[in-house]
């Protein structure tokens, strides 16, 4: 059976929640979004094209900073309404330069800082 992006259930926007994970350590990296056009660029070139909200364009991750997303799988969940894509991910994930977006976490009612930006 092949696959078709467009049998996906986007958003009103036409958009998917998209979450990348590292492949080899399962660490959650980032959410961001997808288009039926960037699946198909990201199954196509195996380099994860995002769609970005902000300036209404497609967004290859790591064409201007150098840190890369290669696919290394692409899954869909049961409702086939958000993505999870496993990656080999060069260098920081978040534009903040940590390894993830995800680095504060809520404890005892307060925000905490659990990753510190990569050194240059």
């Amino acid at each position: 059976m092949s696959f078709d992006p467009a049998t996906l259930r986007y958003d009103a926007r036409g958009l998917i929640p998209t979450i990348a994970q590292d492949a080899e350590t399962g660490e959650v990296l980032m959410m961001a979004w997808m288009n039926s056009d960037a699946v198909a660029r990201t199954l196509e070139t195996g380099r994860v094209t995002y769609r970005s909200r902000s300036r209404e364009a497609f967004w290859v991750k790591g064409e201007s900073s150098g840190h890369v997303q290669e696919l290394v799988s692409l899954r869909l969940d049961c409702d086939r309404d958000c993505l999870l894509l496993q990656v080999r991910q060069t260098g920081p994930a978040c534009h903040t330069n940590r390894r993830s977006c995800f680095y504060t976490e809520v404890r005892d009612g307060a925000e905490v800082e659990i990753m510190a930006p990569v050194e240059a």
